[in-house]
């Protein structure tokens, strides 16, 4: 897939949004990928999550024992993407503020898995992730995403295989433009919710 075909089906779910963003990174941005609007039809996730898990395995990290997401923006492109992988998919979610496997998950040390989210701006969830089973002893040989907003400058320690790279400016709080600051922010993603 190319970049135009990911966001011609953002564009398509009415997923790309234009306004005064604060991201989950803390960051201010005039656009905002509303993925949740994308997940909610199953056949634009499948056409998604299909064309990364062939980029996986055409990178030469298909041979995991398990796909592990961070929660909650990662659930769904991960559970899609170990579907095609056919592996397991997992889940870690945040307890007083950290990562950790809950709900039986379980990942043996040494075992080989590869973590999948769904949009990489500054990489903080990835990282955390990868450090939350890194802590169990697994073997974390990359990691995947949809959209790479970075546009590969986000370091989160691994090889990270984007199905397409979407560089949108990022601001801190304090280094809006002028256009930017003039339109009152709203928060729509899901970091710090209970």
């Amino acid at each position: 897939m190319t970049t135009e075909d990911v966001l011609s089906l953002f564009r398509e779910s009415g997923a790309l949004l234009q306004g005064h963003f604060i991201l989950s990174s803390g960051l201010r941005s005039s656009v905002f990928l509303q993925k949740a609007r994308v997940f909610m039809h199953p056949d634009k996730a499948e056409k998604l999550c299909k064309a990364l898990a062939e980029k996986i395995i055409a990178a030469g990290y298909g041979d995991v024992s398990q796909i592990v997401s961070p929660a909650v923006g990662g659930i769904i492109p991960g559970y899609e993407t170990a579907r095609h992988l056919k592996k397991p998919a997992i889940y870690t979610e945040r307890v007083n503020g950290v990562f950790e496997l809950r709900r039986g998950f379980e990942i043996a040390p040494g075992e080989k898995v590869i973590i999948v989210e769904d949009i990489v701006s500054t990489g903080l969830s990835i990282r955390e992730c990868i450090d939350a089973v890194r802590r169990i002893g697994a073997n974390v040989v990359a990691a995947a995403c949809l959209i790479d907003r970075s546009a590969g400058e986000a370091d989160i320690g691994v090889p990270l295989i984007a199905l397409t790279q979407y560089k949108v400016p990022a601001y801190p709080a304090d280094q809006l433009p002028p256009e930017l600051a003039a339109i009152p922010a709203i928060k729509p993603g899901s970091r710090g919710l209970a």
